[in-house]
């Protein structure tokens, strides 16, 4: 397996129907990265939306962008978690969130979940997402 490759397996039980947009599991193997919770704002800390899809993309994007900064790749994510604070938002909007995950993402789905929360801590966001990512040793 080369660097630009991930050692990664992605584990799905026999007879379990297919999980669709996530992984039920992934064993990993080399260099372990945390982010922290990721929200819809820029580099500057600057909202440009107040739109959930606009702000999704944008927190995805600063994954990304942290994640370079190790030398990974988005495929190199093991694991999101979601903080929503619209959970009839989010299922509604599902048509949309699934291209503007794949067009920061790939068609790279780790582990998830999606928890909804009453609040973040930035009065503007709707959704926060964490990341932990292994880097092919």
């Amino acid at each position: 397996m080369t660097a630009s490759t991930t050692a990664h397996q992605f584990l799905q039980p026999d007879g379990w129907k297919p999980a669709r947009g996530y992984a039920n599991g992934i064993a990993a193997e080399g260099r372990t990265v945390f982010l922290g919770g990721q929200i819809g704002w820029n580099g500057n800390q600057v909202f440009e939306t107040d739109d959930f899809i606009g702000q999704t993309r944008q927190a995805l994007q600063n994954i990304a962008d942290i994640l370079a900064e190790a030398g990974g790749r988005p495929e190199h994510i093991v694991r999101l978690t979601w903080f929503i604070t619209d959970k009839r938002e989010y299922l509604k909007r599902l048509p949309e969130l699934g291209p503007a995950y794949r067009a920061v993402m790939g068609k790279h789905f780790p582990a998830m979940s999606v928890v909804q929360v009453v609040a973040l801590i930035e009065d503007e966001a709707k959704v926060e997402i964490e990341a932990t990512a292994v880097l092919p040793a």
